[in-house]
C-alpha cells in the first residue's frame, strides 16, 4: 500500500443513466438477459498496444466519468480501461470481474489477464476488466508533480539532526506545491469515494446489472467503500491484502512501521539461517547489528558511489513485503558486505524505485488519495512525536514512511471524511491474508471481517506476503477458483479469527546460479509461479 472522506450525497441512478428498477431483466449471476443491453453502451474498444494484454487479445477504451460526480453534466474526464472477454458458452457466462492492483496510483489496466491465472480456468467465465484508475497511468488527465523528486543522493531518512530533518521538511512542503501547481481542479477529486463512483460507472457502461471485484492492497479498501455504497450491485468479491477501515489513513502508516520493522527480524532470521551461503551473521542478532551497522558506514561512503542509508532501506523493505525476492537481496547485499561490489545493490534499487513520469505519477495519486480521504495532523510536533515513539520500537521503515507521507501535511486540497465501511447487507466476500503481512496488518483484516458479516476470511498462516493470491499457493487459489466458480466459501467460523487456514508462501531456499524470481519451487503445495504473476506482483501496492 505504502507504497500505501468527504460524505457525499448519494448518486441518483439517473445521473449516470441507470434505467429504473426493473426495466431491464436480470438472471441471478447479475447478468442482464438482454444481450443488446449488456453490450457496452458507449466504450469504444480497440486493441491494446501493451504487449502482454495483445498476448491475450485484449481490448482497451476509455470511459467518460465526470470530474466532479456532483455535477454529473460538468467536465469530463476518460478512464482507460481494457477488458479480456469470457471464453465460455453464454449461458455459463458470469459477468465482468473488475480489478486493481492497489497503490493508491498504482496502473490496473493490465490486470485484466489475471483471470489467466484462476486455477482450473474458472476465469474463463467472466470478462476481465483492467483499469487506470482516475489521475493514473493512461488515464486523461494523469498527475505528475516533480519527475525529479526521487533517486538518488538523498538524506538518511532518520533525523538525527536539525539539518537532516529541515532538508526533509523543505523537499516534502515542495513536493506539495508542485502538486498544488500541477493538479488543477483534478487534484480536489481524487478521494477513493471518486474512483468508487467511477467504477460504477464502469459497471453501467459495461452492461452489467451487479459488479463482480478483485482488489489488492488499497484495492481492497476500493471493494469495501463500494461495497458499503452500492450493496445491492456487488455479485462476488475477493479482497487480498485486506485494509483495515477504521485506520486511514495516518494511523494505519504507524501500523505499517511495527508490521515492517517484525517483518525484518523474519528476514533477518532466515539469513542467519542461510548463513553458510551469505555469511553475514549466524544469529539474527547478528544479521540486525551488522545491518545497522553497515547502514552507519554508507552515511559515510554509499555502495557504488550512490547506495546511502536511505537506498539500503527502500531495497531491504521488499524483503519485508514479499518472500520471493528474499535471495536476490541476500546475494547483493552478501556481494556488497563480503566483497565489496556494489552491483547488485544498484540494479535491485533501480529495478524497484523507477524515476520518470509514470514513477511521479504513482507517487502523486498515491498522496492525493491518502492525503484527502481523510484528515492529517498538520502540527510538525505531531508527526516528530508519534514517530520517533514509534522508531524506538520500530527503527528499520518508521522515519522513511514518515517522510513518504509528509506531503500530506502541507497537501494543497482539502481532506473529507472517511467513508463509514459496512457491509451488513452485502453478499458473501471472500478476503484473503497472510498473517504477518505488513503492509495491511492482519488486525485490518480482522477488522473488515467484522464489519462484513457475510465474509470469510483466509490466512496464510505465518505468512509475510502481502496480496499474495493467485501466486501459486494451492490451499488459497483454489478456494478462490470455487468462490468465483460456484459462490461457494468455507463455513465462517465463531469468533474473531480466520475462517480457513492455509500453509503460507514459503520462503525461498537459496540456490546458487538461480534467482529467487526464476527458481522451480518442487513444494507439494505450492505450483510454479507464472512470469505474469510475477510481473503483476510489481504492479500491487509496491511503493
Amino acid at each position: 500500500m505504502r507504497r500505501l472522506l468527504a460524505a457525499a450525497t448519494t448518486i441518483a441512478l439517473v445521473v449516470i443513466g441507470v434505467p429504473a428498477s426493473g426495466a431491464r431483466a436480470a438472471d441471478d449471476r447479475g447478468v442482464e438477459t438482454d444481450g443488446a443491453a449488456r453490450a457496452a453502451r458507449s466504450i469504444k474498444w480497440s486493441s491494446c498496444t501493451e504487449p502482454t494484454l495483445r498476448t491475450h487479445q485484449a481490448e482497451c477504451g476509455f470511459v467518460s466519468v465526470p470530474l466532479d460526480h456532483s455535477d454529473p453534466n460538468g467536465k469530463k474526464i476518460q478512464i482507460a480501461v481494457s477488458r479480456i472477454k469470457h471464453t465460455v458458452p453464454e449461458a455459463k457466462f458470469q459477468g465482468v470481474m473488475l480489478v486493481n492492483p492497489g497503490g493508491p496510483g498504482a496502473k490496473g489496466r493490465g490486470l485484466s489477464v489475471l483471470g489467466s491465472l484462476v486455477p482450473r480456468q474458472v476465469g474463463a467465465a467472466y470478462d476481465w476488466i483492467g483499469f487506470d484508475p482516475r489521475g493514473v497511468g493512461a488515464s486523461k488527465p494523469s498527475l505528475s508533480c516533480d519527475n525529479d523528486y526521487t533517486g538518488y543522493n538523498r538524506p538518511a531518512y532518520v533525523p538525527t539532526t536539525a539539518k537532516i530533518e529541515k532538508t526533509w521538511l523543505k523537499r516534502t512542503e515542495a513536493y506539495a506545491k508542485a502538486c498544488g501547481r500541477a493538479g488543477g481542479d483534478l487534484l480536489g477529486h481524487l478521494k477513493t469515494l471518486d474512483s468508487v463512483r467511477d467504477m460504477d460507472v464502469i459497471r453501467y457502461e459495461l452492461g452489467a446489472r451487479q459488479l463482480n471485484f478483485y482488489g489488492f492492497s488499497y484495492g481492497t479498501y476500493l471493494g469495501q467503500v463500494y461495497a458499503t455504497r452500492y450493496p445491492e450491485r456487488v455479485r462476488r468479491m475477493v479482497l487480498d491484502g485486506v485494509v483495515n477501515p477504521a485506520r486511514v489513513w495516518y494511523d494505519s502508516n504507524l501500523d505499517q512501521d511495527l508490521a515492517f520493522d517484525r517483518n525484518m527480524q523474519v528476514y533477518f532470521g532466515w539469513l542467519a539461517k542461510h548463513n553458510r551461503v551469505y555469511r553475514l551473521g549466524r544469529t539474527t542478532r547478528e544479521v540486525r547489528q551488522r545491518f545497522y551497522a553497515e547502514q552507519k558506514q554508507l552515511t559515510r561512503r554509499p555502495a557504488g558511489g550512490v547506495i546511502g542509508p536511505s537506498e539500503l532501506t527502500d531495497i531491504f523493505l521488499q524483503a519485508g513485503y514479499y518472500t520471493f525476492g528474499w535471495a536476490d537481496i541476500a546475494r547483493a547485499y552478501s556481494s556488497w558486505v563480503r566483497e565489496d561490489d556494489a552491483s547488485g545493490l544498484k540494479r535491485l534499487y533501480d529495478a524497484n524505485n523507477p524515476k520518470g513520469k509514470d514513477a511521479d505519477n504513482n507517487y502523486a495519486v498515491y498522496l492525493a488519495t491518502q492525503c484527502t480521504d481523510a484528515p492529517w495532523p498538520k502540527s510538525w510536533t505531531k508527526w516528530s512525536s508519534d514517530n520517533w515513539q514509534t522508531h524506538r520500537k520500530a527503527p528499520f521503515e518508521t522515519w522513511a514512511n514518515a517522510w513518504y507521507n509528509a506531503p500530506c501535511r502541507t497537501w494543497p486540497a482539502p481532506s473529507g471524511i472517511p467513508v463509514t465501511v459496512s457491509g451488513e447487507t452485502v453478499p458473501p466476500v471472500l478476503m484473503v491474508s497472510e498473517t504477518l503481512d505488513a503492509a495491511t496488518p492482519f488486525t485490518g483484516a480482522l477488522e473488515a471481517r467484522k464489519r462484513f458479516p457475510n465474509a470469510v476470511l483466509v490466512e496464510g498462516v505465518g505468512g509475510t506476503t502481502h496480496s499474495g493470491s493467485l501466486y501459486g499457493n494451492r490451499c488459497v487459489d483454489d478456494t478462490i477458483a470455487d468462490y468465483l466458480a460456484s459462490g461457494k466459501l468455507p463455513e465462517r467460523q465463531e469468533g474473531e479469527r480466520s475462517d480457513k487456514r492455509c500453509s503460507p508462501i514459503e520462503p525461498p531456499e537459496p540456490v546458487a546460479g538461480l534467482t529467487a524470481d526464476t527458481k522451480t519451487d518442487t513444494k507439494a503445495k505450492r505450483a510454479p509461479v507464472p512470469a505474469e504473476r510475477l510481473e503483476m506482483q510489481k504492479l500491487i501496492a509496491g511503493r
